[in-house]
């Protein structure tokens, strides 16, 4: 198998049991290449300037509580 397509039909057969193993493998796969990716990211420092920010925000009490952002949505 070496297309999306060929390995989109592969799982179309599979029984449902190991369609559902396959998906949370899947998504605890792609988490750890999120969090993989954010260490990356976060060692380069591309995150600095965010993390600046956000600092310079709690430092000033620029915040809002989260509750009130969700609720705002």
């Amino acid at each position: 198998m070496s297309t999306r397509l060929e390995v989109q039909s592969a799982i179309e057969q599979l029984p449902k049991g190991e369609i559902r193993d396959l998906s949370k493998w899947l998504q605890e796969y792609l988490d750890e290449e999120w969090d993989l990716q954010i260490e990356s990211d976060f060692g380069a420092g591309k995150l600095d300037r965010l993390i600046a920010k956000a600092e310079s925000d709690i430092a000033n009490n620029n915040v809002r509580n989260l509750d009130e952002v969700l609720d705002n949505l």
